[in-house]
């Protein structure tokens, strides 16, 4: 799919570059930069890498693609059909499981820009399920902050109005709110992420279980013909609920922890 001129503009503008009888929209449109070994190709690699595990050699002395590659496929098929939990894992990578991981103890964890950064406010997905019914069909998942440290949570799109959990973000910061709540967060285990990581892995994997649960049981209702806007809104506070209540829990883990590793920390007992 292109603009009916793209072909003319590319023309008129000697954007082609043909190269043994083949365009490539890489090399007419992409950048071309030192600055994009740090910031684009990277994230390109790790994303291939992840979805294409075993098509090339990604890491090692022989590897065909690294970090740095300008000549990776502008395009791939997966080896397999991809989920939700897929895409998210994707945009939190900070590269972990290679050596360019900023969490590791490895010289080379800085060297580029991670997928999952401290700026990220939000993240959405929009899934439609053509199997399903059209009421319940259309599932919105959401969630705010650094997307290392938080977890995506469904809502059914065909409703009027949000839980005020998601909705109520404010300016000021305060623990009543989605954003604001996983904004602490990020911020307090990131500090202290070797610590605070497996409370983290814990929320986000309970999370999506008991959101998803919520999910089956409204669908289930909908094919039996209870499909109501009344539903999905009901599903959507549960899940909201849900998340709360666990967000919060949360906010309580990392603070705890990020206390007990203050600087000023010290074992004698006293006040």
């Amino acid at each position: 799919m292109c603009s009916p001129d793209l072909e003319t503009f590319i023309n008129e503008n000697s954007l082609a570059r043909i190269v043994d009888g083949r365009f490539n929209p890489r090399v007419a449109f992409g950048s071309h930069t030192d600055a994009d070994h740090v910031y684009n190709t990277p994230r390109l690699w790790y994303g291939q890498r992840y979805f294409n595990p075993t098509t090339v050699r990604w890491d090692g002395e022989d590897a065909e693609f690294t970090p740095q590659s300008d000549n990776m496929p502008f395009s791939r098929k997966p080896e397999h059909l991809i989920t939700v939990d897929d895409v998210k894992y994707v945009l939190s990578s900070t590269y972990q499981g290679t050596p360019y991981d900023p969490y590791s103890s490895s010289p080379k964890g800085r060297l580029f820009r991670t997928i999952g950064i401290n700026r990220t406010a939000f993240l959405s997905l929009s899934q439609i399920r053509g199997d399903l019914p059209d009421p319940v069909k259309s599932i919105q998942w959401i969630t705010f902050a650094s997307n290392v440290y938080n977890a995506l949570v469904p809502q059914f799109a065909n409703v009027t109005e949000v839980p005020t959990y998601f909705s109520n973000t404010k300016l000021q910061c305060n623990t009543n709110s989605f954003y604001w709540d996983n904004r602490l967060i990020s911020a307090l285990a990131d500090a202290h992420h070797s610590d605070a990581i497996v409370f983290v892995e814990r929320y986000q994997q309970a999370l999506g279980a008991a959101a998803r649960h919520v999910v089956d049981e409204t669908i289930a209702k909908a094919l039996k013909g209870e499909s109501s806007e009344a539903l999905l809104q009901a599903a959507n506070q549960q899940i909201a609920d849900l998340a709360q209540s666990q967000t919060q829990g949360l906010v309580d883990q990392v603070l705890f922890t990020a206390t007990c590793n203050m600087t000023n920390a010290y074992q004698r007992s006293d006040q």
